[in-house]
Order: structure tokens, then sequence, then C-alpha cells
């Protein structure tokens, strides 16, 4: 598990990838979905090639 200091939006563009959340929720991510992290603790698990496309805007987080 890691966290940024980041706000994060990105698009999956093939395969599949997991993303765990501190919650231990796990989200399925498939091509053409999109995700968003406003520097959410979490986890990717990759089971086959994935491809995604992100951007990671910095910003300073409350502590």
């Amino acid at each position: 598990m890691h966290t940024t200091d980041s706000v994060d939006y990105g698009v999956i563009l093939s395969g599949r990838i997991k993303l765990e959340l501190d919650d231990e929720n796990i989200v399925n991510l498939e091509a053409g979905e999109v995700f968003v992290q406003n520097g959410t603790r979490h986890a990717w698990r990759v089971e086959e090639p994935c491809r995604m496309a992100a951007v990671l805007a910095g910003t300073q987080r409350d502590v």
C-alpha cells in the first residue's frame, strides 16, 4: 500500500487491473474505465498485462 501527495486521474486503456483500497475494498477496473484518487492509500494488483494513462497533479496534504 502507498499514498501519494497528488490527485490522480487515470483511464484503463487495455487489460484489467485491481485497485485495492485502504478499507480492504477491491475495485476491478477494465478497458474504458476511469479512476480518480485524492491522496487515497491504495495498491495495484495486476493479474494480466494492463495499460493505463494517468495524470498526477501534486498537492499538499493536510496532516
